[in-house]
């Protein structure tokens, strides 16, 4: 599956188009093929946008169940990635507000409560024993900066920065110019890089903001559960391990460190979305759409 990045240019999308001809003359396998080709992208896509993996959940179950009914519709005047990414984005930028959104929704916002979060220095020996939820106490802050910015801003920035699509691809699924995408993606990346270099430790060192010092009062605020991790959790490999294109890297290399601590983070691959796709095949409706 990573080897198949549907981000990439490189990407088979013959393979898509003998599936979907498959799948469309009732092969049940063909479809399970073609939707498990993309369900982990659309679920990180979804989980970036929202923080929360069970609402990632129903989002990629909503996103798969508009994909399998509208399959018939598909007219291949783009490709089938683009529509599939295409039908993600729309879905994730007109669904209702979650509740984390509603809760961080700007900049102050979430530097007011990280500055309310108490500090406690860790011992040697409790940053050994507690190396994993230090590590969940830094993926979760930094994904709850991504809230900080609008939903356009941050499938812009979740497209372009962590999953590095390409610009002519990223501008098709979001039916913009490469010119507007590109400067969609500077603000992003100026408003959430302006931040981190004003608060966060881990690119300014001299912010006193630190992981592991945050830790125990993310715990007890319940911003980590270290029994329950959301973030660092369900991954076999990260996210800077699938992306291949570097498109513009070579242009931006002032954004460099910043870019590579978005792409440490877990590519998560969660169990649950198969029995998601096993609930949408034995849905009736979708059943008598390919005769089942």
């Amino acid at each position: 599956m990573h080897m198949n990045n549907p981000f990439s240019k490189d990407y088979d999308e013959q393979a898509d188009n003998n599936l979907i001809e498959s799948a469309l003359n009732n092969s049940e396998q063909a479809l399970v093929d073609l939707i498990s080709k993309h369900q982990n992208y659309i679920y990180n896509v979804a989980f970036k946008m929202v923080l929360s993996p069970y609402d990632a959940e129903d989002i990629t179950q909503d996103v798969i169940i508009k994909i399998i009914t509208k399959l018939g519709q598909f007219n291949r005047k783009s490709s089938f990635r683009t529509w599939v990414y295409r039908i993600t984005v729309n879905h994730v930028l007109n669904m209702k507000k979650k509740w984390l959104e509603e809760r961080y929704n700007t900049f102050p916002l979430y530097e007011n409560d990280l500055d309310n979060i108490t500090t406690q220095s860790l011992t040697e020996l409790e940053k050994i024993e507690m190396k994993d939820t230090i590590e969940e106490a830094r993926l979760g802050c930094m994904a709850g900066m991504l809230l900080c910015l609008s939903r356009e801003q941050r499938i812009v920035f979740i497209l372009g920065e962590i999953f590095g699509v390409p610009q002519n691809i990223a501008s098709e699924i979001l039916e913009i110019s490469k010119d507007n995408f590109r400067q969609r993606l500077t603000r992003a990346r100026h408003d959430i890089y302006q931040f981190m270099q004003r608060k966060c430790g881990l690119i300014n060192k001299n912010n006193p903001c630190r992981c592991p010092k945050k830790t125990k009062g993310f715990i007890k605020e319940g911003w980590v559960d270290p029994d329950n991790m959301k973030f660092y959790t369900h991954y076999t490999k990260r996210i800077n391990e699938i992306v291949v294109d570097k498109d513009d890297m070579l242009k931006n290399m002032e954004y460099l460190e910043y870019r590579n601590l978005q792409r440490e983070h877990p590519f998560q691959e969660k169990d649950i979305i198969q029995n998601i796709l096993q609930n949408i095949l034995n849905n009736d409706n979708v059943k008598s759409i390919f005769e089942l």
